[in-house]
């Protein structure tokens, strides 16, 4: 099977990427108190290296490092609000790289082979998938899998949210990249291959919609703790246009910002996202 890249890229140089994300919350009562979690700060990795990075809150945050070494910060805001924001923005330089070695402090990989609500599998899906499932955690193999699910599962924003499962999304044969990644690890995991969530960026000057993406990291050796990075929405190995923010068991353990309030009535949320290539003198 021949696999290529879904959005072409002529030549794999190193990328400068200046990247905004702006959040803002609207609320039809006041917000009485709530705590946010965000994992907005990307790490220096094999294939990016962060230039400058900041986030703007309403209040400063409590920064900690989390199970997966993501770095977590922790919004309180105990006054009352109609409107939040939260912009997090920087420059990161980036290298064309598809495989990890693990901190020997990060989590097993094996506590990776757990599914979780989002990425139970279901009997239709086992049964659609198996003649694809991996024999053996390898490159070509799991290349094979996202290239299926891919094929299956078209690219439709607006037919599901953050709580769609793996399942649900497979039978509406639709989703977005969370819903792709959310397959793939149900389906690595049934195999009995380790697979994490991650969350990210993605440049493509013609997508602007892909801004905010997700694919997933396959253990292609546990007890060395290897990983390869595949895009499943774009059924490829990661490059330099892929930048990683958190990783985790699903959607909501790597989610950019998540969080609980008390009042505040219907939520209104909206996010923009730009990045731009820039060249550096």
């Amino acid at each position: 099977m021949r696999f290529s890249f879904l959005l072409p890229l002529p030549k794999l140089n190193p990328m400068h990427l200046q990247i905004e994300h702006h959040t803002e919350y609207q609320y039809d009562n006041p917000v009485r108190y709530s705590i946010q979690e965000l994992r907005l700060s990307p790490l220096d990795s094999k294939g990016q290296t962060i230039v400058k990075w900041q986030i703007h809150s309403p209040v400063k945050a409590k920064s900690t490092q989390d199970t997966f070494g993501n770095t977590c910060q922790t919004l309180v805001l105990d006054t009352t609000y109609k409107s939040m924001s939260i912009t997090a923005k920087g420059e990161i330089h980036t290298l064309a790289c598809y495989e990890y070695q693990d901190d020997p402090r990060a989590v097993s990989p094996y506590y990776l082979l757990q599914p979780t609500a989002l990425t139970q599998i279901s009997q239709p899906m086992q049964s659609h998938f198996e003649s694809e499932l991996p024999k053996k955690p390898d490159i070509d193999s799991v290349l094979a899998l996202a290239d299926a699910i891919r094929s299956n599962i078209r690219y439709q924003a607006g037919v599901t949210t953050f709580a769609t499962t793996a399942a649900q999304s497979f039978a509406m044969q639709a989703g977005v990249c969370q819903d792709h990644s959310h397959i793939m690890l149900s389906l690595c995991r049934f195999a009995n291959i380790p697979a994490r969530y991650v969350s990210g960026y993605f440049f493509a000057e013609e997508s602007p919609n892909l801004a905010s993406h997700a694919w997933v990291d396959v253990c292609l050796d546990a007890e060395q703790e290897r990983w390869v990075s595949i895009d499943v929405t774009h059924a490829c190995l990661t490059d330099q246009r892929h930048i990683r923010l958190a990783v985790g068991r699903d959607y909501y353990s790597a989610a950019p910002i998540k969080g609980i309030r008390s009042g505040g009535g219907q939520e209104e949320l909206r996010a923009r996202i730009s990045i731009q290539q820039v060249k550096v003198l």
